[in-house]
């Protein structure tokens, strides 16, 4: 490891250290009661809420694999998916935060998602949590493993040695449990503004010393548009192996160079289903728990326009640096990165080659920010479910607070040891994991929270028979249907969230009405104010 790496890995501790005294901080106020392990005692400002939101809704994926998506087939897919986020991030913010921060109080002062499913529609016996329990463990346990992914292509290049990645791998995911154990939603909220703060800045600064070492946009551009398709919103570049085939992690071949340039082949178009594809990602905010939980915990309902406003000036910005690092990335190191997985450490390249290596671990922090406030919510919230959720409708009785806690904790080991088997399984492509857990938590959840909130014919039928038709639409697609290639080869959140969002009007329709006192809560969550 040469000095400049040293001095990197330094400021990096320096960090982690930082976040470890955070947790600390907030661990005996974290302890006090279930409702403040998991949801922080509905305390949080609206600074908090909307950076801790969009923070750990980001995640690596922000810096590394949008990045990395827009390095290896330029525009196309990675600016529509963009676009999609940060529709999708507006309107979640606009529609859903208010209302559900208002209706989750009301039902039962609901503190987790499953929760507030079982408490809206009165389900005594917790049907409906314990599916949602169920589906939390299994699409967040993936979207773990994604992070983890994160850390290890991180760590292992800051040593210099790839042979490292399992053994990073492994760190990251001990350093995120303990952290997550210790201290709790506080914890993970107040973190997660500072982390937010942190990714933005290193995005924005990679952004602007990337773009003077290439020689402005105009020289950017220039370069880029010699690659057929680089930056055609309507178009995707492929690149070539040495033998004239298309690069794919299926093929396992790696891209090509010839005289210092990279070899791609003619340019494809993007077809009208592919940018309905990507836009699509926009459709998964709406049954995201990491941000839905945020706005249930919220201090008070008059604070959510000025979350809202903070949240979506973050996500633009950060998703046009994102997208805009790699392509600037392809300009000044062409043939540097040979296949996808590779080109997710552009952000890092570009961070080691362009800053002082003091400088550079911090920037190279907001990689481990975004892995952090990321990884930290989705093992809090996967713990939450079947801790507070699935095992007390499994024993049918109440459990103590302090069993709760225990459960919670050890169901958090669980979900780190499989996001270390998922990081170490062969599938490096953090854009590729976390499309498969945002296509299946969007889908199960995404249209019940929207019928939930703003129809009030829908009632537990339809509950249970939407939410199992988008998980498991998700799963048959992705592994099933999309072989079939044509219209078939869309992005599976996409079907999957039409499916229920047509399941549950139907089957509310087909069953008996709701009870007086449920559209009694309905009408009161309308209007109410806290």
């Amino acid at each position: 490891m040469t000095g400049g790496n040293v001095q990197i890995l330094v400021s990096m501790i320096i960090y982690l250290l930082f976040t470890i005294g955070v947790s600390l901080w907030y661990s005996k106020r974290s302890a006090r009661n279930t409702e403040s392990y998991f949801l922080g005692g509905r305390g949080l400002g609206p600074w908090v809420a909307a950076m801790s939101a969009e923070s750990s809704d980001m995640s690596g994926w922000l810096l590394m694999g949008l990045p990395g998506v827009a390095y290896f087939t330029g525009a196309g897919e990675a600016v529509w998916t963009a676009i999609g986020l940060a529709i999708g991030t507006w309107i979640n913010w606009r529609i859903v935060a208010k209302r559900l921060r208002s209706y989750s109080q009301i039902a039962g002062n609901s503190i987790t998602l499953p929760e507030f499913f079982s408490n809206r529609f009165h389900d005594k016996k917790r049907v409906l949590s314990s599916i949602a329990a169920v589906l939390l463990l299994v699409f967040f346990s993936i979207y773990v493993g994604a992070q983890f992914v994160t850390f290890g292509k991180l760590f292992s290049y800051v040593f210099g040695v790839e042979e490292y990645y399992a053994v990073m791998v492994v760190f990251g995911a001990l350093f995120v449990l303990a952290y997550t154990i210790v201290g709790g939603f506080l914890a993970e909220a107040a973190s997660d503004f500072i982390q937010g703060t942190l990714m933005f800045i290193a995005l924005v600064s990679v952004l602007l010393i990337g773009t003077v070492h290439a020689g402005g946009p105009a020289a950017i551009a220039a370069n880029l548009r010699e690659i057929p398709g680089f930056l055609d919103f309507f178009g995707i570049a492929v690149p070539f192996d040495a033998s004239g085939a298309a690069v794919s992690a299926a093929a396992g071949n790696v891209q090509a160079a010839v005289a210092g340039k990279p070899v791609f082949g003619p340019a494809m178009k993007y077809s009208i289903l592919s940018i309905v594809s990507c836009l699509a990602w926009g459709l998964g905010y709406f049954g995201m728990p990491q941000v839905l939980l945020r706005f249930m915990a919220i201090e008070k309902t008059s604070k959510i326009a000025q979350s809202r406003l903070i949240a979506v000036v973050w996500c633009f910005i950060s998703l046009f640096a994102a997208v805009s690092i790699g392509l600037i990335g392809r300009a000044l190191m062409p043939t540097l990165l040979v296949d996808a997985s590779q080109a997710e450490t552009i952000f890092i390249h570009l961070a080691v080659d362009f800053f002082p290596p003091l400088l550079a671990g911090f920037i190279l922090s907001g990689i481990t920010a975004a892995s952090i406030s990321s990884s930290d919510s989705y093992m809090l919230i996967a713990s939450s479910s079947l801790a507070n959720d699935l095992v007390p409708a499994l024993a049918g009785k109440p459990v103590s607070e302090r069993t709760i806690m225990w459960i919670a904790r050890a169901t958090q080991v669980a979900v780190t040891c499989f996001g270390i088997w998922v990081a170490l399984s062969g599938n490096t492509s953090i854009f590729r994991v976390v499309s498969y857990a945002w296509a299946g938590l969007g889908a199960a959840f995404g249209p019940l929270i929207l019928y939930s909130l703003f129809w009030k014919r829908t009632n537990f039928q339809g509950a249970v028979a939407g939410m199992l038709t988008g998980g498991i639409t998700v799963f048959l697609w992705k592994n099933v249907i999309s072989g079939l290639g044509g219209a078939f080869g869309v992005y599976e959140l996409l079907p999957a969230f039409i499916l229920s969002a047509i399941v549950i009007p139907v089957v509310s329709l087909l069953t008996p009405a709701p009870s007086a006192e449920i559209l009694g809560e309905f009408e009161t969550a309308k209007t109410a104010e806290f």
